[in-house]
């Protein structure tokens, strides 16, 4: 359940930000900031889940914070028609290396 926590939190934590985003936008709807406080709610109470559960919290909060970037990125990529340039794509790749060598090295 520990990694399913912490994948609700992720996904929660960049939903509200999204939503961030579309109640930022010129003429949207303040009721997105509902979806806002949803999302960042849900995100700490299931990050909560997942330490009380047992998973450290460099482990955690490293992946947590990283993928949550990433996905960002990238969903807002497609959602928005934001930049996502080589470089940041190379960005990516290097959290997504850091998270590998975050999770590898809570192992040893």
């Amino acid at each position: 359940m520990t990694w399913l926590f912490l994948m609700g939190a992720i996904l929660s934590e960049v939903a509200g930000t999204l939503s961030l985003r579309m109640a930022s936008q010129p003429g949207g709807h303040k009721a997105w900031l509902l979806a806002v406080s949803c999302g960042y709610l849900a995100a700490f109470a299931l990050l909560a889940l997942a330490l009380y559960d047992g998973l450290s919290v460099g482990v955690a909060y490293g992946i947590w914070a990283a993928t949550g970037v990433a996905l960002t990125a990238v969903a807002s990529r497609v959602l928005f028609k934001e930049a996502l340039t080589k470089v940041m794509g190379l960005g990516i790749a290097l959290i997504a290396a850091g998270v590998l060598f975050i999770e590898l090295g809570a192992t040893h």
